[in-house]
């Protein structure tokens, strides 16, 4: 289950450094998608800036556990929250499902690495 864990870690890291930064520089296809999605500019540069610091989180969990299952909260509640907004613009199921897969990897991620998240209580 390790080996997994470190390859579905290393694939969402490389995937949300990419996908933040996109959004953060503004390339057109983020651009497009959040004006189709009635979202503004800021809100893309936010929502950029979110991922990546589920990136670095999810960096950080290279070497401390916990840091890979918060960045399964975090992103996981972040790409729930796309699905929303995908699902509020009445978009296809084909335009909602990359963030629903990813919501899905993120839950996934959390659950391998749940053990490691520190007793709040």
């Amino acid at each position: 289950m390790f080996i997994f864990s470190i390859v579905l870690q290393s694939l969402l890291l490389a995937y949300y450094l990419f996908s933040g930064t996109a959004k953060v520089v503004g390339a057109k296809y983020w651009a497009d998608i959040f004006a189709h999605l009635g979202l503004s500019r800021g809100f893309r540069v936010l929502t950029g800036f979110v991922q990546l610091a589920g990136a670095a989180a999810l960096l950080a969990g290279y070497w401390y556990g916990w840091a890979t299952a918060w960045a399964g909260v975090w992103l996981g509640i972040t790409m729930l929250a796309a699905c929303l907004v995908h699902l509020k613009a009445r978009d296809s199921f084909g335009q909602t499902a990359p963030a629903l897969v990813f919501a899905v990897l993120n839950i996934v991620i959390l659950t391998i690495n749940w053990s490691d998240l520190p007793d709040l209580f």
